[in-house]
């Protein structure tokens, strides 16, 4: 097993650790309520109507009081757009899984949620879980940090992090447009191939101008207080 093998593997145990590996099993569920409440609509759903109608409303209840969030959210909404948002993001790329992790942490108040936080909402396993950070820690999306009071870790959006972002996007075209450079020089310029990478590396440039212009203009925007997009 490889050093990369061996750190997913205890990366994976540490998230199962944190999150009970709390993976539904059939008979866990009643109603939608998860934990003791579904053990107590078991119990009266073994008493015959009774207990059927007391199963009912507990799990009308225990969909109503998951149905509103923090000040009145309708939770429900905000979970179609996680959903919506990170299928957005997996067409451009993204892993679907990491997509979705990304978005919860996008929609809460926090900017920051446990491992297993994240497996709540979103109703993944730990491994999943533990694939999506991996994966935003890679690429320096989110971050690490200690929960007070708690050996759990919680997972961070960085501050300015759409900023960051296309600021290392700049990094990376400029490195692309010297190595292309150096391919159009090894072909030779008289080439097809030459040519062709000459105006690649030309328009990387131009990207990466534009890049830089756009960046100071954010700048300046955020400096004097900009509103709200409307």
């Amino acid at each position: 097993m490889s050093t990369d093998d061996r750190l997913a593997e205890a990366d994976d145990q540490r998230l199962a650790a944190e999150t009970g590996d709390r993976t539904p099993r059939t008979g866990d569920r009643l109603a939608g309520i998860d934990g003791p409440l579904a053990e107590r609509g078991g119990e009266a759903a073994g008493g015959g109507l009774a207990g059927r109608k007391e199963a009912s409303a507990l799990g009308t209840a225990g969909r109503d009081e998951e149905a509103v969030g923090p000040a009145g959210r309708d939770e429900e909404a905000v979970s179609r757009f996680v959903e919506r948002f990170a299928g957005e993001l997996a067409q451009a790329g993204m892993q679907r899984m990491a997509a979705r992790v990304f978005a919860a942490l996008l929609v809460s108040d926090g900017a920051a949620l446990t491992a297993a936080e994240l497996g709540e909402r979103l109703r993944i396993s730990p491994a999943a879980v533990s694939g999506a950070v991996r994966y935003l820690t890679q690429v320096n999306m989110i971050g690490r940090e200690r929960d007070p009071g708690s050996r759990r870790e919680r997972y961070v959006l960085h501050e300015g992090m759409w900023y960051e972002i296309f600021t290392r996007r700049d990094e990376i075209l400029n490195r692309w447009q010297k190595t292309l450079l150096e391919g159009a020089a090894t072909l030779g310029p008289g080439t097809a191939a030459g040519v062709r990478l000459s105006e690649t590396a030309e328009f990387f440039q131009f990207l990466n101008e534009g890049l830089l212009q756009l960046m100071e203009r954010w700048r300046e925007r955020k400096s004097l207080g900009s509103p709200p997009p409307s």
